[in-house]
């Protein structure tokens, strides 16, 4: 008969651990940072990412070196988000700020109504054909003002692709700061959007207030 003691296992890693023990958070953030900064200075940071408090909930940004190319809501859980983006953009991504603190600062600054629109570079690489061109003509529409869905597919150049507009707005990788909260449904309601009902209808009412 065979029997097994596992007591000299665990005082091996017992001695392990206290050889080699955990960094507590403060250090480990400290050595994140440091490999996130590395990694941006040797061009191996393809996209980088952190998360932001806000009104209508936590946010994900995400930037390339291009400009931001995601801003994604709590209901759309991050975990995924990120997981797409190291699939549709790179697998060389990290949390790191640096990268996003202007887009941080502007979101501050909006939510709080000293800011009436964006000035950080956008990256739209996640958005192609005719999507792309209605995101592209979302940023004329003003702070404070909205359009239906069928005056976004005319100033597109298709005005029948009404559900087309509703499908780019809805797919819209970089809600808020290319903003397509700002467009309704032609009976004046607010409509869908990625970030829910609530979060919409807060963001018109913040910019209506102004």
């Amino acid at each position: 008969m065979t029997t097994t003691n596992e007591t000299p296992d665990r005082d091996v890693q017992a001695g392990l651990e206290a050889a080699f023990p955990a960094p507590d958070a403060a250090e480990a953030a400290r050595l994140h940072d440091l490999l996130a900064r590395r990694a941006e200075r040797d061009g191996l940071l393809d996209v980088a990412y952190r998360t932001v408090d806000s009104p209508i909930g936590e946010l994900l940004l995400a930037a390339t070196d291009h400009g931001l190319v995601r801003v994604a809501f709590e209901v759309e859980d991050h975990d995924a988000v990120l997981e797409e983006l190291a699939g549709a953009v790179s697998p060389r991504i990290l949390r790191s700020a640096p990268r996003t603190d202007e887009v941080a600062r502007e979101l501050d600054e909006y939510f709080a109504g000293t800011r009436h629109r964006f000035d950080v570079p956008v990256d739209l690489q996640l958005a192609s054909g005719f999507r792309r061109t209605v995101l592209e003509h979302l940023a004329a529409i003003a702070y404070g003002r909205t359009e239906s869905y069928a005056e976004v597919a005319r100033a597109a150049g298709s005005p029948g692709a009404v559900r087309a507009v509703g499908t780019a707005c809805a797919r819209n990788p970089v809600p808020l700061v290319v903003p397509c909260h700002r467009v309704v449904r032609s009976d004046g309601t607010s409509g869908q959007y990625r970030g829910g009902a609530a979060a919409k209808l807060a963001l018109l009412a913040l910019e209506q207030a102004a």
